[in-house]
């Protein structure tokens, strides 16, 4: 057990890290405007300071409590990563529904149990609300299934 919460203290400074890289590089290369005529660089610096603020929220509770020793899995980014790879290499050929099970059912590889039921629900919901999102609300032209040969 350790004095304090390593796991979130580290996760808050990323997310302080990051918020402010983004606000730095939406202040310098996009002009800002005012708030009544706000300039296309207004949006992600204040998404980059609100997500500086909660990263240091984050980081200062974990200061106050104590924490357990991290479980670091070295291959769990690698499946995710190879989940998002799939992902990107299905879609034009396959059509959207075969992209996203195999990005759910690659990515599902990075927890140490998996269980087959939420994982088959996790693609029936994902598979019948992307369409929805994507091509009837915002009217893109993906095909939802396309057969290769």
């Amino acid at each position: 057990m350790y004095r304090i919460d390593y796991t979130d203290l580290v996760g808050g400074v990323l997310l302080v890290a990051l918020g402010a890289g983004v606000s730095l590089v939406a202040i310098q290369y996009y002009p800002l405007g005012t708030l009544q005529r706000m300039g296309p660089g207004m949006f992600p610096a204040i998404l980059g300071v609100v997500l500086g603020g909660l990263g240091m929220l984050l980081a200062l509770q974990a200061l106050r409590r104590t924490g357990k020793r991290p479980d670091i899995r070295v291959f769990s980014p690698l499946f995710v990563l190879a989940g998002v790879a799939s992902f990107a290499l299905l879609i034009t050929p396959a059509g959207l529904i075969p992209a996203i099970v195999s990005i759910v059912v690659i990515s599902s590889l990075a927890e140490l149990r998996i269980w087959p039921v939420s994982l088959a629900l996790l693609c029936l919901a994902l598979c019948l609300m992307a369409p929805l999102v994507f091509v009837v609300g915002l009217g893109l032209p993906i095909p939802l299934i396309r057969w290769p040969f």
